[in-house]
C-alpha cells in the first residue's frame, strides 16, 4: 500500500519547495520542529514573546503565533517520515492534496516577527489602556494580534457609523 497516495504524483517538478502547514498536538510544536529540524526538514514556527504571571513568579515565555500549527517546505517526498513523527496529526490540505502556502505569505509572517509592519493593514481595538492593532493574515484562516505604539499607526479611511 502505498501511503504516499496520489498528492505526489500530481506536482509539478520543483513543488518540493513550496510551504506546506502541518496540524499538530497542542503545546509540542517546539519538540515536533526540533525533531524534524534534526531529521533535516526546513521548519518555520513562528513565535511570539508573552508574559505570565503566578503568584510567585512571572516568566516570559515564547508561544507559537498559530497554536497547533508549524510550516514545513518541501519534505512532502519523506511524507511519511514527517507524519510518523510524534505529535503531527496530518499535512493541512483540501480534497486529498496538501496545502500550498505561498512564500509571500510566510514571509509576511517573518516581517511581522521582526517588527516590520509597514504597509499592512489591520483593526484598531482598545483594551485596558493599551493600543493593539489586529493584524488579519490569510494564512490558515486566522488573525494575529500584536501590541504596537499608537504613533506608529496611521489611519486609513473615515471612522466607522455605529
Amino acid at each position: 500500500m502505498d501511503l504516499m497516495g496520489n498528492a505526489l504524483e500530481d506536482r509539478e517538478p520543483g513543488a518540493a519547495l513550496h510551504w506546506h502547514a502541518l496540524y499538530t498536538r497542542h503545546q509540542h510544536e517546539k519538540p515536533i520542529a526540533r525533531i524534524l529540524s534534526s531529521k533535516g526538514h526546513e521548519v518555520f514556527l513562528p513565535l511570539y514573546a508573552a508574559t505570565r504571571q503566578w503568584q510567585d513568579r512571572t516568566k516570559q515565555l515564547y508561544l507559537p503565533l498559530f497554536p497547533c500549527y508549524m510550516f514545513l517546505r518541501g519534505g512532502l517526498d519523506r511524507q511519511l517520515q514527517v507524519l510518523s513523527t510524534p505529535g503531527v496529526f496530518t499535512v493541512v490540505g483540501w480534497a486529498g492534496h496538501p496545502a500550498i502556502i505561498p512564500d509571500c505569505q510566510i514571509e509576511r509572517v517573518r516581517q511581522l516577527r521582526s517588527g516590520t509592519l509597514q504597509g499592512l493593514e489591520g483593526i484598531l481595538v482598545r483594551k485596558k489602556s493599551l493600543f493593539r492593532l489586529v493584524i488579519s493574515l490569510e494564512i490558515l484562516g486566522r488573525s494575529a494580534a500584536v501590541e504596537i505604539d499608537f504613533a506608529c499607526l496611521e489611519r486609513l479611511g473615515p471612522s466607522p457609523i455605529l
